[in-house]
């Protein structure tokens, strides 16, 4: 069935959820981001780094994702049994993305049908994946974006291009794929932007090749209109969202409940990702202490002037930093309040912490294990010099931290939990009455009624 299973990102989906989502005869897609591995009790493997430097324990995290990577093709291979078809999700932005998947995919020959593949232009899926034989499925947010990839590599590899996933920015969970000249306050639809695709791609004669929609896909007969439309051509949905509430979804219980209750205004666009993407999440207390974090926030010169003339004495060293006269009251203020702590930006402003929480950035930020090309928040970066030449950012955070424990744990209200914008609708969904949680051939039934 075209029918797809969203990714995702750390365990969300994971080779039972993706098993299960095959076996029912859809497209399950388990993730390859830093992936569980099990010990002999079947209980996951803390990832548990132990190298000195960031460089050693970056080697620890890229051998940890491809053992972990291969195990959960090989239980959703088997739950699968055979029915379906089987996807893995990669981001490219992804610390050693190459390494990765190419150690994933060398370990799951004949596992697999295809890989996906986003955040970031991932220019080499599709090299990559023709050597191995399975199909690639990138995923853009404009047509913009797919011409580019076309023109630089994937026009060499077109015969193992399965499909297309438009993923709408302003819709979809996690990373989103806004551009500089799109507003993230003003969403467009759907249609026009899915339209401007399929034509590029006649262009490159890939009329047949299915698109597939993603990012606010809740009720098929949302998209009934779509189906036979000739503009859009052959289409497939993907469901990121909805699948998190399922009895195999590997996510705990506090999340599912979590998500059965959330309204409207609850999942918000951010850009707090040390990726420098905009990203999708609930709006819990961890994405509000980001928001006041970065509201108490004042620029600063190392020397009087111009309107910068009022010298304000600063942390537990006793710098002195200048700053406008406004800006020094409210720094006193915060610093009253016990936002005591100073911190440094790259870009000369300083934001004002407990020093509790000062502690906590740059532990998190000396433990870096390198888990993104380029983190913004630790300043590492995948080159010969592990660094991206910036000083650290204090206004982001740790996202292979925050990630981990939400997966592992019951803590949702003070970690990062990444959601699509449709997620309301658990709770306006009378599928869900009652806090029913569905197994997964339950939802595709129920999502083949077009509801």
């Amino acid at each position: 069935m075209p029918l797809v299973e969203g990714g995702k990102g750390i365990g969300v989906t994971n080779g039972h959820s993706s098993g299960a989502w095959a076996a029912a005869n859809g497209v399950g897609t388990f993730s390859g981001v830093n992936a569980d591995s099990f010990d002999q009790d079947g209980q996951p493997i803390p990832q548990v780094y132990l190298g000195r430097t960031r460089r050693e324990r970056h080697e620890e995290l890229v051998q940890m994702a491809i053992r972990g990577g291969i195990t959960q093709a090989q239980i959703a291979h088997d739950i699968a049994g055979g029915g379906g078809r089987l996807h893995m999700n990669v981001l490219w932005e992804m610390a050693a993305s190459e390494r990765v998947l190419n150690g994933i995919l060398e370990g799951t020959r004949g596992l697999i049908h295809g890989v996906t593949c986003g955040a970031g232009m991932p220019y080499r899926i599709s090299e990559i994946a023709a050597r191995y034989r399975i199909y690639y499925y990138p995923i853009v947010s404009s047509a913009r974006a797919f011409r580019a990839l076309w023109k630089r590599a994937y026009h060499r590899f077109s015969d193992w291009l399965g499909g297309v996933v438009y993923e709408d920015p302003w819709r979809a969970g996690g990373h989103n794929g806004l551009s500089n000249i799109e507003d993230p306050d003003k969403p467009e639809p759907p249609h026009p932007r899915v339209v401007a695709l399929r034509r590029i791609m006649q262009e490159f004669g890939l009329g047949e090749v299915p698109i597939v929609m993603a990012g606010g896909v809740w009720y098929l007969r949302d998209w009934q209109d779509w189906m036979d439309d000739p503009e859009v051509g052959p289409v497939a949905f993907q469901f990121g969202t909805r699948p998190l509430v399922t009895e195999e979804s590997p996510i705990s219980e506090a999340w599912k409940k979590r998500l059965l209750t959330l309204g409207k205004d609850d999942v918000k666009l951010n850009r707090f990702s040390p990726t420098g993407f905009y990203s999708s999440a609930v709006r819990n207390d961890f994405i509000r202490e980001l928001e006041e974090r970065d509201q108490r926030q004042v620029a600063f010169a190392t020397q009087s002037i111009g309107d910068h003339d009022t010298a304000f004495v600063a942390g537990p060293r006793g710098r002195v930093l200048f700053l406008t006269k406004g800006d020094a009251a409210r720094a006193q203020e915060w610093v009253d309040q016990g936002f005591t702590m100073p911190m440094k930006t790259p870009d000369s402003t300083i934001i004002f912490v407990t020093a509790e929480k000062a502690r906590e950035i740059r532990a998190d930020q000396a433990n870096c294990m390198g888990c993104l090309s380029a983190c913004r928040f630790s300043n590492w970066a995948t080159n010969p010099k592990s660094t991206t030449g910036k000083k650290a950012d204090p206004r982001s955070y740790c996202i292979q931290k925050t990630l981990q424990e939400i997966i592992h744990g019951d803590y949702v209200d003070n970690q990062l939990m990444f959601s699509g914008h449709a997620a309301h609708r658990f709770a306006e969904d009378p599928f869900y009455s009652n806090g029913f949680i569905p197994k997964v051939r339950q939802l595709l039934d129920r999502l083949m009624t077009g509801d």
